[in-house]
């Protein structure tokens, strides 16, 4: 199995603080929000390889920060782009890492500026039972949050029936993060989801495709939570928190 983690934005909401530094190297109680991320994929043993995606902005960066970590075999991969306006989009990244490294195996893709203090093995352990795609998702209770993330419908078996992505009046309160497993033979669907000339930029697009061509089910926290940084609140909520400890 390889793993991709995508620090390929730019996250412009979260300026000045983003301006000379990726948000996956913001800190959180002393350490960037990536490491946390490494150390959650190195439970997993059958994960042999971390591919982690960034602009060419920020590529050194994460070079530089690969040096130091003693995780799994970490390769960063520049993507090429440079501004907000070139970049490639979350699945453009995905699909180009895919072909880069020619990877063919099972999947976990996370994106970078997600922070949980669930287990990651769980969810692992969850897929390798029920040998299908996998979400993750938690449920919100929250009706002004639910507008800002892609929610799914489950049936009795956690299987996905439907999804949407940031809507107006969601149809679930169950939010889907940025933390995906898939099957090696759902590899070459990238391409041709893009072949279809589809949204190539928030991951949960692809979901939006994916689950009316293939079974996919949905691993529901419990246990531990997900937070997306996405603004300058939610990086001082997570701070205020987590930072005592």
């Amino acid at each position: 199995m390889k793993a991709i983690i995508l620090v390929a934005g730019y996250a412009t909401r979260l300026y000045p603080l983003t301006l000379n530094t990726p948000k996956a190297l913001l800190p959180v109680a002393g350490k960037p929000i990536i490491d946390y991320i490494t150390d959650e994929i190195d439970t997993i043993d059958e994960i042999d390889e971390i591919y982690v995606i960034s602009n060419h902005k920020f590529a050194d960066d994460f070079y530089e920060w690969s040096k130091k970590k003693k995780n799994k075999k970490i390769t960063v991969i520049d993507d090429g782009t440079t501004t907000e306006e070139n970049r490639k989009g979350a699945i453009g990244d995905i699909l180009f890492t895919i072909k880069e490294k020619n990877i063919d195996d099972d999947l976990i893709v996370i994106a970078g500026d997600n922070f949980f203090t669930f287990k990651l093995i769980d969810y692992y352990n969850y897929f390798k039972n029920i040998k299908k795609d996998c979400v993750c998702v938690k449920e919100l209770e929250d009706r002004e949050m639910l507008r800002h993330f892609g929610v799914a419908v489950l049936d009795k078996d956690n299987k996905v029936i439907d999804f949407e992505e940031k809507r107006e009046n969601p149809k679930s309160n169950k939010v889907v993060y940025a933390a995906y497993i898939y099957k090696r033979d759902t590899i070459p669907l990238f391409a041709k989801y893009a072949r279809q000339e589809n949204k190539l930029d928030a991951p949960g697009y692809f979901i939006q495709w994916l689950f009316k061509v293939k079974e996919l089910y949905a691993y529901e926290i419990i246990t531990g939570d997900c937070f997306d940084i996405g603004t300058h609140k939610a990086y001082d909520e997570i701070k205020q928190k987590f930072d005592c400890f």
